[in-house]
């Protein structure tokens, strides 16, 4: 009932174990804190949480319009949500080393495992789109050791993510992450890819968990999870995919409204009561209820 009884610091701690079990950890995007129950009742490994689906729930592009205080604050409703560990899309970190660092700490207090920060020039983009621009070296990597200072739980996994590939090439990402795992980064998300060989190259590259983006209409092939094990990926993200199902079906519901003044042949595709209540656990929400009223004066 109401929030997780999993705390933060042990949420922390579950994600490195799992991260170092050697077995693939999913985590599909949850685009509001409904969906991250259902992503944990469906047995996968974790949340993630998409810079780029908060900007759409905004009605918003992914062009770095969205502030630290609104990703907070939607990091805190979905991972206060699910006993699932949350990862958050952190974008640049919303400055300079210094706004990098008080980003770490608010996303911390928000309950988060793990966060990502980014070596694109701020504002940033859509990684899978083309015209980024990456900043140097120095600049990255002054991001990644502010972020490793700023947090208080050694648990708390900083990610960083560089969308050097798209710009510089395969070379250049390796260097790239070798560099910002020196600089304190736990974890490297290497973005665009555009092969399995080259999730390999950067897998042999660096000794810390590989992060695999999954995400549709962009640079890199669906890979399945076996694919991505089998190339010593750790970590794979769906982030955008469950607001894409949703507003498709939206969008086809809504079609059929128009056309047919009814949404009667929808009814079948809809969740029922009954599973939503379910998943919002109504029964203990009525259990609690029943105990605190059935006392008489």
């Amino acid at each position: 009932m109401l929030y997780s009884t999993v705390a933060p610091a042990d949420k922390r701690a579950a994600f490195r174990a799992a991260l170092a079990s050697g077995e693939l950890q999913r985590f599909p995007g949850a685009f509001n804190p409904l969906s991250a129950k259902l992503i944990q009742d469906k047995g996968f490994e974790g949340v993630y949480i998409s810079g780029a689906v908060i900007s759409a729930d905004l009605g918003l592009p992914d062009i770095g319009l969205t502030t630290l205080t609104e990703v907070a604050n939607r990091a805190r409703q979905i991972a206060r949500m699910t006993d699932l560990p949350a990862l958050v899309d952190a974008d640049t970190g919303f400055g300079e080393p210094m706004n990098v660092a008080r980003t770490v700490q608010e996303l911390e207090d928000a309950g988060v495992a793990g966060l990502h920060i980014e070596d694109q020039v701020n504002p940033k983009r859509c990684g899978h789109l083309d015209g980024k621009a990456v900043v140097d070296g120095d600049t990255a990597v002054k991001r990644i050791r502010a972020a490793a200072d700023a947090r208080r739980d050694p648990n708390l996994l900083i990610m960083a993510r560089t969308d050097i590939r798209a710009i510089d090439g395969l070379d250049a990402a390796i260097d790239r992450a070798k560099q910002l795992v020196d600089a304190g980064a736990d974890a490297i998300f290497p973005e665009a890819m555009v092969d399995l060989a080259e999730f390999a190259a950067v897998r042999a590259a660096v000794d810390v968990p590989i992060l695999a983006n999954m995400t549709e209409f962009g640079k890199s092939e669906l890979f399945t999870n076996q694919q991505l094990a089998d190339v010593g990926i750790n970590l794979v993200i769906y982030p955008v995919s469950l607001l894409r199902l949703a507003m498709g079906a939206a969008e086809r519901g809504l079609d059929d409204l128009v056309e047919s003044g009814s949404l009667n042949d929808q009814v079948q595709h809809m969740q029922t009561r009954a599973r939503l209540y379910e998943l919002l656990d109504y029964e203990a929400y009525n259990a609690f209820d029943s105990s605190v009223f059935t006392f008489r004066v």
